[in-house]
């Protein structure tokens, strides 16, 4: 049994997976409600939440399952932010000492990787090696807030970045996108709900770059083309076109996203697509990408709404995966990398 926690942003969240069941249970505190009034985290409040329910959360997890069956803690290492992260990490190396057993740091991103298999583990416990050695190698679409980029999950379990934003993520483009039209935070969601009633071809933005051997994402330029569009109309414009501005705006991500998923897929033979991250829950992003792993013959393996976002059940998960293939338990001398590579194994 792995118990894991997480507390890379605005969220704190604690999970127990069994590799013979799968996620045994998951606890979660949002931080939603309260960095929305300030239009996004704040991170000395964030810091501030997760010192106040890492204990309720963890009381839990003992009174509804039970902790003595744990044989190791799984804690995101990075990336993320240094104060969030500390407070995860104390925790964790204090319940490893009390229940006795190894302290394993995660790399918040590889657990984004291994994600879309969760699902797939508990279907069927006892078969997962098997099936999951069918699905390799496995081409790996991750959009959140603050990472966006193309690897490859390979048979042995290596993780190789073949495509990243060379400057803000997917998420962090809607989301500034939202507050340049006037809505809340986040700011994802709030687009792709006001775009259900808009034209997705009523205005042309930028798609990045669009240089077939260049694979790289870039979505600055996509937020700079709006506030052009945005300063040339009145306010009550903004507010008639907003439908309009939403679905274009983020059918100009969705496509970026589309296209150089497209000539990756065409560059060699995968056995599987996965989506992970935050922004995987937009259903037009998830229809889109489903239609490419159709095209090319492949399944897609989706994460589960309730492991796109920051949670403790894909730490679990990927501990587990890790422990397998390339295993790093660093014990009490773990200590925060805010900045660790996408897919860097934390030692």
């Amino acid at each position: 049994m792995i118990l894991a926690l997480e507390s890379s942003c605005d969220e704190t969240a604690v999970a127990l997976f069994d590799p013979q069941r799968g996620l045994a249970g998951e606890w979660l505190h949002t931080q939603v409600a309260l960095h929305e009034r300030h239009g996004g985290v704040v991170p000395d409040l964030a810091t501030r939440e997760h010192v106040r329910h890492f204990a309720p959360l963890l009381a839990r997890a003992r009174d509804e399952i039970g902790l003595t069956g744990v044989t190791q803690v799984a804690v995101t290492q990075g990336p993320g932010l240094a104060a969030c992260l500390a407070i995860g990490l104390a925790a964790a190396k204090s319940l490893a000492l009390v229940l006795r057993v190894p302290v394993l740091g995660v790399n918040h991103i590889r657990a984004h990787v291994f994600s879309p298999f969760v699902a797939l583990h508990a279907s069927a416990p006892a078969e997962f090696e098997r099936r999951f050695a069918h699905l390799l190698p496995h081409l790996a679409l991750v959009v959140s807030g603050g990472n966006t980029l193309l690897c490859v999950l390979e048979s042995d379990r290596r993780i190789n970045v073949i495509s990243a934003t060379r400057d803000d993520a997917a998420g962090e483009a809607l989301d500034k996108g939202a507050k340049l039209l006037g809505l809340g935070y986040p700011g994802g969601p709030l687009i792709e709900k006001i775009a259900a009633t808009g034209r997705a071809d009523a205005y042309d933005f930028p798609r990045g770059i669009s240089r077939r051997d260049e694979m790289d994402f870039s979505f600055s330029g996509l937020k700079t083309s709006l506030r052009y569009t945005v300063e040339k109309l009145t306010t009550g414009e903004v507010e008639a076109s907003l439908p309009d501005l939403c679905a274009s705006y983020q059918q100009a991500v969705i496509d970026a996203l589309g296209r150089k998923t497209r000539t990756a897929l065409a560059q060699r033979r995968y056995a599987s697509l996965g989506l992970s991250g935050g922004v995987a829950n937009n259903h037009r992003l998830r229809a889109a990408v489903g239609t490419l792993a159709a095209e090319h013959r492949v399944p897609l393996l989706a994460a589960l709404p309730a492991h796109t976002g920051d949670n403790a059940g894909m730490i679990a998960f990927a501990a587990w995966c890790d422990r397998m293939g390339v295993d790093r338990t660093s014990g009490l001398g773990l200590t925060v990398k805010p900045n660790l590579a996408p897919v860097e194994t934390p030692g």
